[in-house]
């Protein structure tokens, strides 16, 4: 595919990333000169320094013909722009950033009417992804298949969880629910693992499930825990907004301290079911002021990843009962788990991975094709969700007669209204989606998982 990508920032540049490997042409449009070069020296990518809502810049950097324009720059108002200048252009399909609260709903109701086919706010699925952490107290990652019909979460397999020191093949035989564990991490290492795998203390573990039993499992191992009440959030910005809003509205009591007065007035007037309260949230004195020790939830959301790790290090000494970080630096991630910071969270990732499934499934229009695709472990797994539109080989033929790649599993089938977490007596149908989890990188098609 052609891609142009409009704006280079932290977002932009993990999409780049991403999509280095898979074969695109892409053309990158930045007005920062250095940073052009820089990624032009890095990736066999082309570049145009400029503004990428100029026709003139578009024309330089090869908009017309185009496949993908996706813009991620730090104005709204220019992203709509550039879509629209690049579908004059004829390009085929575009992706605009949009995070103001203000524009985003007439922006949605409009975005057929502007040919924008995706909108991303970045701040608005990192709060989303939040609000499910602290919905399930138990859970401290959840992704959603089939329309939210299957879900793939993670787990800490901490003391006293029924998952402890157990075989996948003991499990299959104890547990009454059906769900199919399909990687570990444990410290630097990830396993996709196979039946003689043993669950270890501490281990963090992805498994599927269908939506409607999620409950079940976590209650049979002994991972339901009482609901969480107050919720303390530092950092007044769009995601501490967003999360807030949501929260409140679900009768959580939700304290967020904002250091700048403005922006904790505004808060206050927007927020009419939260205590705003205006503090530099990451004081010792004023945390503690502020009762940390009675809350159930703590979010930190500062601008400075050190900052957000220090003030969760202290929730955690503080035996605050959930503690969810956002880090935006990937360098960081590696001394997290010494450090006892379990639930991370980063926009750049959320977003790339939305952005990389649909460009996947733009890519693949005949046969089989990605649906959705999350990233997971830091990016170092993949699971993704494929329409099995086009008769293959392998169909209607039990797994485990069939020549799955190493390091890769059939995590879960969609089957009209069914879902089914396979076993080897399972087979795959034409018109099933496939939830495909694997090591490998760039799978873009179901066939991909077989040898």
């Amino acid at each position: 595919m052609k891609i142009v990508i409009i704006g280079l920032g932290t977002i932009g540049r993990t999409i780049l990333k991403n999509l280095s490997g898979e074969g695109h042409t892409i053309t990158i449009i930045d007005e920062d000169k250095s940073k052009i070069e820089s990624l032009i020296e890095k990736y066999d990518v082309f570049g145009v320094v400029g503004n990428g809502a100029c026709l003139d810049i578009q024309k330089e950097a090869g908009m017309e013909g185009a496949d993908l324009a996706i813009v991620l720059t730090n104005s709204d108002e220019m992203n709509v722009f550039a879509c629209l200048v690049a579908k004059k252009m004829g390009v085929k399909s575009t992706i605009a950033r949009v995070r103001n609260p203000d524009y985003r709903k007439q922006i949605i109701e409009m975005k057929d009417d502007l040919g924008i086919a995706m909108i991303v706010n970045p701040e608005q699925e990192m709060a989303n992804e939040i609000f499910h952490i602290i919905n399930l107290p138990s859970v401290a990652q959840i992704e959603t298949f089939a329309k939210g019909r299957v879900s793939l979460v993670e787990i800490v397999a901490e003391k006293g969880c029924a998952l402890v020191g157990e075989t996948l093949i003991s499990l299959g035989k104890k547990l009454k629910t059906r769900v199919l564990i399909c990687a570990v991490q444990r410290g630097d290492e990830v396993f996709i693992p196979s039946g003689n795998f043993t669950i270890e203390e501490g281990d963090k573990v992805h498994f599927t499930a269908a939506a409607r039993t999620l409950g079940d499992f976590l209650s049979e191992v002994n991972l339901v825990k009482s609901p969480l009440k107050n919720i303390m959030i530092i950092g007044g910005g769009r995601i501490g907004y967003y999360l807030a809003d949501a929260l409140s509205q679900k009768k959580y009591l939700v304290k967020l301290l904002e250091d700048n007065p403005q922006k904790a007035e505004e808060l206050a007037e927007l927020l009419p079911h939260v205590t705003v309260i205006r503090g530099n949230g990451t004081k010792h004195d004023i945390l503690v002021e502020e009762g940390i020790e009675a809350m159930d939830a703590f979010v930190a959301l500062t601008d400075i990843d050190e900052e957000n790790m220090i003030v969760s290090m202290f929730a955690n000494k503080k035996n605050v009962r959930k503690t969810i970080t956002q880090i935006k630096n990937n360098d960081l991630y590696s001394m997290l788990d010494e450090l006892g910071i379990e639930n991370t969270v980063s926009p750049k990732h959320i977003v790339a991975g939305r952005v990389i499934s649909y460009i996947r499934a733009l890519a693949n229009s005949v046969g089989s094709k990605v649906l959705t695709m999350y990233q997971l472990v830091n990016n170092q797994v993949e699971a993704l969700e494929f329409a099995a539109t086009r008769h293959e080989d392998f169909y209607d033929k039990p797994l485990r007669e069939l020549n799955i790649k190493k390091n890769c599993l059939i995590a879960c089938i969609i089957r009209k209204n069914e879902i089914i977490i396979p076993d080897g007596n399972s087979s795959i149908k034409l018109g099933d989606n496939v939830v495909v989890v694997t090591t490998h990188k760039n799978f873009d098609d179901l066939n991909d998982a077989f040898e």
